[in-house]
């Protein structure tokens, strides 16, 4: 047992579960001030949530013990894994305990689920929304984490089992490469979201320009402890403090940065004026981008995603008012996009197999079954599950309750109380 790696992935996990808060602060500071309280508790409900369901039976899911070299069926359940009783001893041999492991993936089911929640800002029930954050991350999270992270636990060895990874690499010679989740978590989530943001409907009043940030100062809070977890998210996803680590650590350091710059480069030519939300939506971008690719890029390229990341986002996140659906904070535009970016990008740009390198385009093309396969998966089924929570108990709020600010009619709290009543 590695006691040094055992603890890098448990701070890694720490690090990761403290997106979820900075993820409040920075969808929070995005909606209006009447809405703030009801943006940040779809955060913290999918924390509490999700963290229950993953130790009951997520997990079991997620990751069904494997043999060595065998892929696992796309949706297979684990029995002997529900509870995580099974789990308490490490086997001979494993490299650091099976709950730092599951640890680590539960932050990663919560942010998840998490992100969901800003393409229904200031409109949504919470009731509702944690009833589709029980069906979503049941049905489609869950799967798709399997899909994509499976490491079966046989023998004391860590395999790869899920048909994304191993399974593609049986046809094609190659696996599709995801380090730390664009597909699982990026894709997963963006494609969920443009679901829900079509079932729910547009604001009231939405047009470009009618609905402004309330709290820069918390969206760019929100943005500095994402970056700052994410470090966890991705170096973490080695699961060993070694030189894939200390790459993908750089590489989360260079893309967002580069795409910070890249988006206010955007905002200063189309608007005249670079913006503090454009800086961390820019920075958010890059993040995003290099979560696939953090361990397959040189510091160069991972550079070179950023910036491309940071100006396709920049201009994706007005493609809503073209196409007239209300994601109201950009979750499409950011994560759907910024995920499909940096998947693809692997196919040219991957350390050894990418099409610079190899001259093929083998890995692209599976790059692309993986990250097509999520987005039409997840989209189906949020679409399904959203559509029925809306036509039988509702998901959207009143027209008017949205008006008067969602935060006292459905939480009974005000964001900011400027005056005392008493």
């Amino acid at each position: 047992m590695d006691q040094g790696n055992t603890a890098f992935i448990l701070i890694g996990a720490a690090l990761v579960l403290l997106m979820t808060p900075g993820l409040a602060f920075f969808y929070g500071g995005l909606v209006k001030a009447k809405s703030v309280i009801s943006m940040m508790m779809m955060s913290f409900g999918a924390m509490g949530l999700i963290g229950v369901l993953w130790v009951l039976y997520g997990y079991a899911i997620a990751f069904p013990a494997t043999d060595v070299g065998v892929t696992n069926a796309p949706w297979t359940i684990d029995w002997n894994e529900l509870g995580l009783g099974s789990l308490l001893e490490a086997p001979e041999g494993a490299a650091y305990p099976p709950l730092a492991f599951v640890a680590f993936q539960a932050t990663f089911a919560i942010i998840t689920v998490a992100l969901v929640s800003g393409a229904i800002a200031d409109r949504a029930k919470f009731g509702s929304w944690m009833i589709f954050a029980f069906l979503w991350s049941t049905i489609v999270y869950f799967p798709v984490a399997s899909w994509v992270f499976n490491f079966g636990l046989a023998d004391g060895a860590f395999s790869y089992g899920g048909w994304i990874t191993h399974g593609l690499q049986d046809v094609f010679g190659v696996g599709a490469i995801d380090f730390a989740g664009g597909t699982a978590v990026h894709i997963n989530a963006g494609a969920a979201a443009l679901a829900l943001a079509l079932v729910l409907g547009k604001r009231v009043g939405f047009q470009k320009g009618a609905h402004v940030p309330h709290n820069p100062p918390f969206v760019l809070l929100g943005a500095g402890l994402l970056w700052f977890g994410w470090f966890g998210f991705n170096a973490g996803s080695e699961l060993a403090a070694d030189n894939t680590a200390s790459l993908a650590f750089v590489n989360t350091l260079a893309a967002p940065a580069a795409a910070l710059l890249s988006w206010l480069i955007v905002e200063k030519i189309r608007d005249g004026k670079p913006t503090s939300v454009g800086a961390a939506s820019g920075a958010v971008a890059g993040l995003v981008a290099i979560t696939p690719a953090c361990g397959s890029l040189t510091p160069f390229w991972a550079i070179v995603l950023g910036l491309l990341a940071g100006v396709v986002c920049a201009l994706a996140v007005d493609l809503k008012f073209k196409l007239g659906f209300d994601d109201s904070l950009d979750v499409v535009g950011v994560h759907l996009v910024g995920g499909l970016i940096g998947t693809l990008y692997l196919g040219f740009f991957a350390n050894g197999t990418g099409l610079i390198y190899s001259g093929q385009l083998t890995q692209l093309l599976v790059q692309a079954i993986a990250a097509f396969s999520v987005l039409i998966y997840s989209f189906v089924l949020a679409f399904v599950i959203g559509f029925a929570i809306e036509k039988t108990i509702g998901f959207r709020v009143k027209n008017e309750d949205e008006i008067a600010g969602i935060d006292t009619v459905v939480h009974g709290e005000e964001g900011y109380v400027l005056t005392d009543a008493r």
